[in-house]
């Protein structure tokens, strides 16, 4: 019987992958997608200390010694499948054409890297973690991820199904990285389950979403085939401001296994960038049986307004 014996947390925020001297650069982005004027007039006085090039630079370097843990974690697991929770961004999906929650069970799965000319200068300095430079087939295990899309059916989950990208649409960056960063030597077979988190109204709640973990894992449990699968949660956590408290929140509902406290946090609390929560929440219902173990949690803070990402790694094992 195929079996679970892994879980990974790992942030994805293009800022994982910049140098240090690109963060006042991909901070620029944030009076866009913040409201930046009223988060700035209301900004701690110790916020300066958190942008000098000495403090960036040590946070890079525990984001890649992070990262190159989790390369080796996942080595040494040698799962056979990874399960990847992780939300659609317009990516597959048109925003207009969002289903709350999608899992992709064709052969392969594509990488359609897009134009760059209207990227912004940090996000094409990043784009290397999360595209390549030409299209490139990502290998799916079509078999357990058919057998999930059943199994969660019969739970009364409404899965929309897919084999197939339509023409020009890519596989998302929550896919992407993990390959990319993650396990860059050789892809391992993946199953992705694409989950709205951002595009109003149809978000799932964080209840919906353990449970959904929950019912991933029996999937996973009922499959006849001798398999190791890890669950991946792709994302998060805070961002494009940076709560502290939230993550803090977050941290030790998953490390003391808090489902119901997990299950309760509102809505409202998970929009924008903080909505990728959702998938670590997921990830947690699937691997409940496992022990977390935080990796690092870096407040990655990049303007005097307080924006950034709460960047985090976890394993479950």
């Amino acid at each position: 019987m195929a079996k679970i014996v892994l879980g990974i947390g790992t942030s994805h925020s293009t800022q994982c992958s910049l140098t240090p001297d690109w963060w006042e650069e991909q901070g620029k982005m944030d009076p866009k997608r913040t409201p930046y004027e009223a988060l700035l007039s209301k900004a701690p006085e110790w916020m300066p200390e958190q942008l000098t090039p000495e403090v960036w630079q040590k946070k890079y370097d525990e984001i890649q010694q992070s990262i190159a843990k989790l390369q080796d974690t996942i080595k040494t697991a040698a799962p056979d499948v990874m399960v990847i929770d992780g939300d659609d961004q317009d990516d597959i999906f048109p925003k207009d054409a969002m289903p709350m929650l999608a899992l992709f069970w064709g052969d392969e799965v594509w990488d359609i890297p897009g134009p760059v000319e209207n990227l912004s200068p940090s996000h094409r300095a990043g784009r290397w973690a999360i595209h390549a430079d030409e299209p490139e087939a990502y290998p799916v295990d079509s078999g357990l991820a058919l057998h999930m899309v059943k199994s969660l059916v019969e739970e009364d989950f409404d899965i929309m199904q897919l084999t197939k990208q339509a023409e020009g649409r890519s596989l998302g960056h929550a896919w992407t990285f993990v390959k990319r960063r993650l396990m860059p030597e050789k892809p391992i077979p993946m199953v992705p389950v694409l989950i709205n988190t951002y595009f109003p109204p149809n978000q799932p709640s964080a209840a919906r979403c353990y449970e959904l973990g929950r019912a991933i894992r029996r999937a996973v449990e009922s499959w006849p085939e001798d398999t190791r699968v890890a669950v991946v949660a792709s994302g998060g956590l805070s961002h494009f401001v940076v709560d502290e408290e939230l993550d803090d929140r977050i941290i030790k509902g998953l490390r003391n296994k808090d489902a119901e406290d997990l299950k309760s946090i509102p809505k409202d609390q998970l929009q924008a960038g903080n909505s990728e929560i959702l998938n670590w929440i997921t990830t947690a219902g699937a691997v409940e049986h496992l022990d977390m173990e935080l990796i690092s949690y870096t407040p990655a803070y990049r303007t005097r307004a307080g924006t950034g990402c709460g960047i985090t790694f976890a394993k479950w094992n």
